[in-house]
């Protein structure tokens, strides 16, 4: 026990507090850190960049039926996704006020250092770990007003408008303040003083940043590059953890680009002189729609066999984070282009469990004869489910995910559609691999609980905010795949955050 300074909240049950309620606050000291105005034109960029990419991504994924299997034995019907945006979010939260009462914790004493130094002096050197054993993709959502939302979208300058859904409308806010609670461990804690005085931050303060320290995260990326690879989830994903990190930067210190090819934008903490990246490559392998400007490609084909267009820029890289799911299931069987095939109208029909095994087959080769396991380390992330049929959570009322704005209790006798065929794939080839370790990250199960917690109809819809008849139309416009920042995946990466600072050897020393 550390004297009492570091406590836990109560836990609620899952429902409690929820706005509306008469929901017990910390009161007007909330401690908000505020960034200073963006450079508008890097800003701009960077927006611009994001809305092709998550553009012509949704509207591809409307001229498609994605198709899954129920059971992993017979499929449902096809479900066409429309074309759908991504949001742009900044509201103000309701004045608080109140006090919550907490629960003392013991943590385990351990110095943090990176590298074999202190991360930085205002660190507290104590943080609780979380055991090898522990399976953080099972346990439950706790509503904490008190710790969540990490940071508020105003803050994140980076921050495109295709996910920051309160800024497009959306009127109620409760799908940031969801804290993931495993079932037989906690995520790492960690003390931080108050930037201003200096002194242990107490109150609702006290809990800031204390599942995730940017400073720490930046310590271990220094002279570093974290990259994200895949599709438009894991850029997702990549935006999130760039609203996470950016809050321990100084204005100034921070900037954005997008490599000249569109496949690749970066973000650099030029004080860290880190990077943390994401690269667009949907299928991992070569395809007709690695193009994120122009890939609202009807009839999509694969060269299973063939990466290195994409892999070579991925090599030195300290921490690739990969993914591969959503682009898959438009259709029960893949195009996949001849061997010997001398354009891409030669290709032929292939199921697509198959496919994507031959798929993952490359990617683990390459990895094994490009990859030194001493220095970079390898992550894999799994399926990001949809949400877009309300019956599968027996609301036969509702259309698609709008207006869902709680969590499913459990997920006891629900499906969602996720292809459970493909999470096994997936976790196969993780551990495949001779060489090169890779972590296989479980947010499937975590994730189709939150049917909350997606864009929907909070979005953009070809560069533009939708307009008030279509988000009165959520059946053609919902966006019930991609989620809203801040919100899910920054839980995602909170357990990315977890396994790269507890990790030694690759990308922790070299």
């Amino acid at each position: 026990m550390l004297n009492g300074v570091m406590h836990s909240l109560r836990r609620k049950p899952p429902f409690a507090g929820l706005p509306g309620q008469q929901v017990k606050h910390v009161g007007m000291a909330y401690f908000r850190r505020r960034g200073n105005l963006p450079a508008l034109i890097l800003v701009g960029m960077i927006v611009a960049f994001a809305m092709v990419m998550y553009g012509e991504d949704i509207k591809s994924l409307a001229d498609h039926q994605i198709i899954v299997r129920r059971k992993t034995e017979e499929y449902f019907s096809p479900e066409v996704l429309v074309d759908r945006p991504l949001p742009g979010n900044e509201s103000q939260l309701d004045a608080e006020e109140g006090k919550e009462k907490k629960e003392a914790v013991a943590l385990q004493e351990l110095p943090i250092t990176v590298d074999g130094t202190a991360a930085d002096d205002d660190l507290d050197p104590t943080t609780s770990t979380v055991p090898e054993t522990c399976d953080l993709s099972t346990g439950e959502w706790v509503y904490d007003d008190v710790n969540y939302p990490l940071y508020q979208e105003e803050q994140c300058e980076f921050l495109s408008s295709q996910v920051a859904c309160l800024k497009n409308g959306r009127k109620e806010n409760a799908y940031q303040k969801w804290r993931w609670q495993p079932k037989d461990c906690t995520l790492p804690r960690y003390m931080r003083k108050n930037p201003f005085n200096n002194q242990p931050i107490d109150d609702r303060q006290q809990f800031y940043g204390i599942r995730f320290d940017a400073k720490l995260l930046l310590e271990r990326l220094r002279g570093k590059r974290l990259m994200f690879v895949g599709d438009s989830l894991n850029r997702n994903q990549w935006e999130s953890m760039v609203c996470m990190a950016q809050l321990a930067i100084p204005p100034g210190k921070k900037k954005g680009h997008r490599q000249r090819d569109g496949s690749r934008i970066s973000f650099v903490a030029e004080e860290y002189n880190a990077t943390v990246e994401f690269y667009w490559a949907p299928f991992l392998v070569e395809s007709n729609s690695d193009d994120p400007r122009i890939h609202s490609i009807r009839e999509r084909i694969i060269k299973p066999e063939s990466i290195e267009k994409h892999a070579v820029h991925w090599k030195g890289v300290d921490f690739l984070v990969f993914n591969t799911y959503i682009w898959w299931m438009n259709t029960l069987d893949m195009k996949v282009l001849k061997t010997s095939a001398t354009n891409w109208t030669e290709h032929e029909e292939v199921a697509r469990p198959r496919a994507y095994e031959r798929v993952l087959k490359t990617w683990s080769d390459w990895l094994d004869h490009n990859v030194d396991p001493t220095r970079t380390a390898v992550f894999f992330m799994s399926m990001s489910p949809l949400h877009f049929r309300s019956s599968d959570w027996g609301n036969p009322e509702g259309v698609k995910c709008a207006k869902e704005t709680t969590p499913l209790r459990n997920m006891t006798g629900i499906f969602v559609g996720t292809d459970m065929r493909m999470f096994e794939q997936a976790k196969r080839a993780a551990r495949s691999t001779a060489r090169v370790p890779v972590t296989f990250v479980d947010i499937t199960t975590m994730s189709e609980f939150r049917k909350d917690a997606h864009t929907s109809v909070y979005t953009t819809r070809q560069g533009a905010v939708m307009t008030p008849e279509q988000q009165a139309d959520p059946a053609v416009y919902a966006d019930c795949l991609h989620w809203c920042v801040p919100g899910l995946p920054d839980v995602w990466n909170q357990i990315l955050y977890a396994k790269i600072i507890s990790r030694g050897g690759a990308a922790a020393s070299s």
